[in-house]
């Protein structure tokens, strides 16, 4: 629907658009934003390090796949972090000088593209490299773990801020993502809201049933495991969705009270939405898809008052923010929402600022602006 508008100066053809992904074997809140800029350039190509087409189904709406040399390496492309060294080196092998622009979404080495002269490259940063800079402690609990690491960290870090200078343009996802950039590269950027797109039956349920969480149970510093532990004190249902390599410790630590229910589909993850009190948000996202969606099927959040949430949640109207990720601040948090009510079309409204259209014009207005050089 936006393509008219994306006409090179120089000869008035639509542009040669290709886009980069950093790794294509998920699907996520990233995976979204790539569908959402498919739409508005449906000629471009993907390219990626590696490319695992049975857990990533939503690439095969891409034309081509693009993906590097480590696709040909065993287990490459299901084990990727342990060919984070070799990340950079596979992006720089990809040739982008016969494109007009090149997108990449990426919070780890796509950035560190090589374009030609007359290529334009936006960078749509889904965070600084979050083992390497926000997330180090998370991602390396143990001192002497931190402590053998450290030098290839440095020398990674090193890396990372050579390659976030590469883009024409950044761009963040939220706020708090503007702030690494600046932080951590040392760049200013703009910002755009990822889409969250959320279509589903707004019917809302009046029986609230239990509190929600949904999150992947791979990595610490998503704090599944602060909230078991809060609910296990405060005997209220949790119920959680999502799964992961953290997930049978994680069972290990519930009470009786807190139900897994693993991965779900789109249409069970709406009734499951439906039925919640709040959804309940214990880490610091990047941006925070989940939030959203939880206010667009008008269940309200409690979040921990940092990262995206700061951007999707407005305090006291759909939801509310708790200070510090321990028990007994989500816990006084969980208290004070028993006592609050909220509004669904509040809810529902607040929603609606993240769409597919407002993140389309949005992009497109940044490519137009990049084309022509303002």
């Amino acid at each position: 629907m936006f393509m008219k508008l994306l006409l090179c100066p120089m000869n008035k053809k639509l542009l040669r658009v290709a886009l980069v992904y950093d790794r294509v074997n998920k699907w996520g809140g990233a995976e979204r934003v790539l569908l959402a800029l498919h739409e508005i350039f449906p000629e471009a190509p993907l390219f990626t390090s590696v490319y695992e087409s049975r857990k990533a189904p939503w690439a095969k709406v891409f034309p081509e796949v693009h993906t590097s040399f480590l696709q040909k390496i065993p287990f490459a492309h299901s084990n990727h972090e342990f060919f984070a060294p070799l990340m950079p080196v596979a992006f720089n092998s990809f040739d982008f000088s016969d494109y007009d622009l090149v997108i990449t979404v990426t919070s780890e080495a796509a950035k560190g593209i090589r374009v030609g002269r007359k290529t334009k490259h936006i960078c749509y940063c889904l965070t600084p490299t979050r083992y390497l800079w926000s997330g180090f402690n998370d991602y390396f609990k143990n001192p002497i773990l931190r402590f053998f690491v450290k030098p290839f960290i440095n020398i990674h870090r090193n890396w990372d801020k050579e390659m976030a200078k590469k883009p024409d343009i950044m761009v963040a996802i939220s706020s708090g993502v503007k702030e690494r950039i600046k932080k951590y590269y040392g760049r200013s950027s703009v910002v755009v809201f990822p889409p969250v797109g959320v279509s589903m039956n707004r019917l809302i349920d009046s029986t609230k049933k239990y509190y929600l969480l949904v999150s992947r149970l791979d990595y610490g510093y998503k704090k599944v495991d602060l909230a078991i532990k809060t609910f296990n004190r405060l005997k209220l249902p949790l119920t959680i969705v999502g799964s992961g390599r953290e997930e049978s410790k994680l069972k290990q630590m519930a009470d009786k009270n807190i139900k897994f229910v693993g991965r779900v589909t789109e249409r069970k993850l709406d009734e499951i939405y439906r039925k919640a009190k709040a959804l309940v948000m214990p880490q610091e996202e990047d941006f925070g898809i989940v939030a959203v969606e939880a206010q667009a099927r008008g269940v309200p959040v409690i979040a921990y008052k940092k990262g995206g949430a700061l951007d999707t949640v407005i305090d006291g109207k759909t939801g509310l923010f708790f200070g510090s990720q321990t028990t007994e601040s989500l816990e006084e948090a969980v208290l004070r929402f028993e006592k609050m009510k909220f509004k669904a079309d509040n809810l529902i409204r607040n929603s609606n600022r993240f769409s597919n259209e407002k993140f389309g014009k949005d992009f497109v207005r940044i490519v137009n602006n990049a084309i022509k050089g303002k």
